[in-house]
């Protein structure tokens, strides 16, 4: 999903942050649904993929981008610019590796919500989301560490004057 310099501003919103985290476990009920309510499962499906779809757009940037979910967005664009700007080592074999975790969480889950097995949801939901909410922590150390020694990612914490937005940045991410 590519965002211009203006999504990125919005989805820095902790809203915006802590709303995508809240929806993975009702798009996990909104698949169980369909044992109790059939086929009208799939609306309410479609409904939790759209809001995570225009999530990142919805808010409006933060007033005081100095914060944990605002960071963690930062740390996410510092993350996939690491080809054109390269980042630490360390922080670059974490990502892969909780990246793995959550995805076999998400094998795991996707296997109990077809095959209606509720141990696996559970272990599935805890393994995908937690590997996932330590992979967003590990982008807020990377965004820290690399704003020491790139300017231009210490200025998206500046709120933009007079409007309560941060600051766009001049050119790479």
């Amino acid at each position: 999903m590519r965002m211009d310099e203006r999504a990125w501003q919005r989805h820095a919103s902790p809203w915006s942050v802590w709303t995508r985290v809240a929806a993975f476990p009702l798009l996990v009920l909104a698949v169980w649904s369909r044992v109790w309510i059939g086929w009208w499962a799939a609306p309410a499906v479609v409904v939790v993929v759209v809001f995570l779809f225009v999530n990142p757009r919805l808010f409006p940037p933060p007033r005081q981008p100095d914060n944990w979910a605002s960071k963690a967005t930062f740390g996410e664009r510092v993350y996939l610019a690491r080809k054109t700007v390269p980042i630490p080592a360390h922080h670059e074999r974490a990502a892969t590796v909780l990246t793995v975790i959550s995805f076999i969480g998400a094998v795991l889950l996707i296997y109990g919500l077809v095959a209606l097995k509720v141990t696996p949801v559970l272990v599935g939901l805890l393994l995908a989301a937690g590997a996932k909410l330590w992979f967003v922590d590990r982008m807020v150390w990377l965004y820290e560490d690399m704003a020491r020694i790139r300017p231009r990612y210490r200025d998206w914490l500046i709120p933009a004057p007079g409007r309560g937005e941060a600051r766009p940045a001049d050119e790479e991410p």
